[in-house]
């Protein structure tokens, strides 16, 4: 990383000045979140891009789902683990640890998720995305059925399916750019 002010090592500053959109936006999030995450602030050179990004990302993370906002956390966290995806690792993780009010249960996702506290429920999920991350071609009819045996819909399947897709794509962009996560984030939800 060569520039402090900047959220990845590439050289992209942001749109100067940000369009009012956006800004209310950014706005918001700092609001909420109390930072505006650098991964927003590093596709702010490209507005269209950023919205594209932040459409798929909130229709994934946040939209109707029989997936709950812990469940597509704790994918994006074991999916990130699997690519060592810094900036993810670190984002989600604080998610985690926000949304389940279990301190240890980030960092353990991020390490083995396997020996985690976890339902079987969760565990089908979580072994599909990581196989899913790892060998691709290599899912198969009964990996579907196993997370149909664990209770998941057709529906839900492809919500697990598109999230890790999701977070797979991510964790390349945010690697390739060595995005940094914000430094609040180390400290939250602890």
């Amino acid at each position: 990383m060569t520039d402090p002010d900047l959220p990845t090592a590439l050289d992209l500053p942001p749109v100067d000045p940000l369009p009012d959109e956006t800004q209310a936006y950014f706005d918001l999030c700092a609001e909420k979140l109390g930072l505006v995450p650098n991964v927003l602030r590093a596709y702010a050179f490209n507005i269209a891009k950023l919205d594209a990004f932040t459409a798929m990302y909130n229709d994934l993370m946040l939209g109707a789902s029989g997936l709950s906002k812990l469940d597509r956390e704790m994918i994006a966290v074991v999916v990130s683990a699997v690519n060592r995806c810094f900036y993810c690792l670190v984002a989600h993780g604080q998610a985690v640890r926000a949304i389940s009010k279990r301190p240890d249960l980030g960092e353990h996702l991020v390490m083995n998720w396997r020996t985690a506290e976890l339902s079987d429920r969760e565990r089908a999920m979580l072994a599909f995305a990581e196989k899913l991350t790892e060998a691709p071609a290599r899912v198969v009819e009964a990996d579907r059925q196993a997370l149909r045996d664990a209770g998941f819909s057709d529906r839900d399947i492809w919500d697990i399916a598109s999230v890790t897709g999701f977070f797979n794509m991510s964790n390349r962009v945010a690697s390739a750019s060595d995005m940094r996560p914000n430094p609040e984030y180390h400290g939250m939800n602890r």
